[in-house]
């Protein structure tokens, strides 16, 4: 999950992934590395990651490089750790043959307890590590565990200040924001309780046109902010109204759309251009709507990250959001409204014949799945299909919700309805 490349400073962002071992769930966390001297102002701000994660650890696995041998960052890391109070597991990385290895006991030095030898690259060791995390981890008594109601994936352009409304609704600054465009370059999943309900936020790297992505790091995170609108429910587009919304913008937010996530666009930094008018608001999303088609049916919501302005109300909203993408109509229900559909615009006929419509369900949800029978749907325009989605969606809403249609045939002589 964490992008490697043969160089350091790749991972900046604490990292979270959910894991278990020997019927126990925990969460991992990955930070950037912790240099003894740091040089640039982005090495200082990742050290305050850093230091944060060990604060709120209840174990911490340090790992050091096996083949190097003690480094003077090793001290400096250990003793930072030692400090902290927590339980540690030492883990010495690069040993490839850890049942035979001696260079971990060097590593006593460093006052940690007894190095566990394990090479991540084969994965070798990794099962006496994680035996050795377990020990080390407080009692699920201890841990009252609550289930995730919603994954949320903030998604966008670079630099349109999705890390910013993350670490607002979070009230802190969990996610690291610099003026660097692409600074985000992990899917970084961070939780926050909502009125009672754990919610995962997915803050991710952001996303350019694929012609411009040619760093192999960003073709990574790329992938990474692809897999985390796919591993979501639901979807906060966030675009740049000040500096102007562009094709990107819809392009990233059709590709959530067309995965069946839920979707709600925020409109950032509106504090720069809220003076200019009762008007702008409803010109800002008409003009939206009518660029992007899937947006007619698309929550907006205006906020300032920077002041906080209506950013806990994107929380209210996309828990309404999901609600409306697991909503089920009764069938009786789906084919009065069908019927009616029908009986004002006929479908056009084929062909080979008249098409008839008989009867429809809905089958599915997250996203709404409609399936209607029909004597001939090959023969079922897109554009009447689309009318029918229309309707259904004027009868229902679901609000930020796609929702499918599928015809399938049925055979007059197999149709008892008739």
């Amino acid at each position: 999950m964490a992008i490697v490349a043969e160089r350091s400073g790749v991972t900046r962002d604490r990292q979270f992934a959910e894991a278990d071992w020997a019927g126990r769930d925990f969460l991992l966390v990955d930070t950037g590395g912790i240099s003894d001297v740091p040089e640039r102002p982005l090495d200082r701000e990742v050290r305050e990651q850093v230091i944060e994660a060990i604060e709120r650890a209840q174990a911490i696995v340090m790992v050091a490089d096996g083949r190097a041998g003690v480094h003077p960052v090793d001290e400096h890391v250990a003793d930072l750790l030692r400090r902290s109070g927590r339980p540690v597991v030492l883990a010495v990385n690069k040993l490839d043959d850890p049942v035979g290895a001696v260079a971990q006991h060097e590593f006593h030095a460093l006052g940690l307890g007894d190095p566990v030898p394990v090479s991540a690259l084969s994965g070798k060791g990794s099962g006496d590590l994680l035996d050795r995390v377990v020990e080390a981890l407080p009692s699920p008594d201890e841990i009252a565990a609550v289930p995730v109601g919603m994954r949320l994936a903030v998604i966008g352009k670079p630099n349109v200040g999705k890390s910013s409304f993350v670490n607002s609704l979070l009230g802190e600054e969990r996610v690291l924001v610099h003026d660097e465009a692409g600074t985000t370059r992990d899917a970084i999943d961070t939780y926050l309780e909502f009125e009672g309900e754990k919610v995962c936020l997915i803050d991710t790297a952001g996303l350019r046109r694929r012609s411009k992505v040619d760093d192999d790091v960003e073709f990574y995170s790329r992938l990474r902010a692809t897999s985390a609108i796919h591993r979501s429910e639901i979807c906060i587009l966030v675009v740049d109204c000040h500096a102007g919304v562009t094709n990107q913008d819809f392009r990233i937010g059709e590709e959530a759309w067309n995965a069946g996530r839920g979707l709600i666009l925020i409109a950032n930094k509106w504090d720069l251009i809220e003076d200019r008018g009762p008007d702008a608001l409803a010109a800002f999303e008409k003009e939206l709507r009518e660029r992007a088609h899937y947006l007619r049916w698309v929550p907006i919501v205006t906020t300032s990250a920077l002041s906080g302005k209506r950013v806990r109300k994107v929380l209210e909203i996309a828990r309404e959001v999901q609600h409306e993408r697991s909503r089920r109509i009764p069938t009786a229900e789906v084919n009065r409204v069908l019927r009616g559909l029908v009986a004002r615009k006929q479908p056009p006929q084929g062909s080979r014949g008249d098409v008839r419509i008989y009867y429809g369900s809905q089958v599915d949800i997250e996203p709404p799945l409609f399936v209607i029978w029909s004597n001939r749907p090959r023969d079922l325009k897109t554009s009447y299909t689309r009318y029918i989605s229309n309707g259904f969606r004027r009868e229902w809403g679901f609000l930020g919700s796609p929702i499918r249609l599928s015809a399938r045939e049925r055979k007059d002589s197999d149709d008892r309805r008739q």
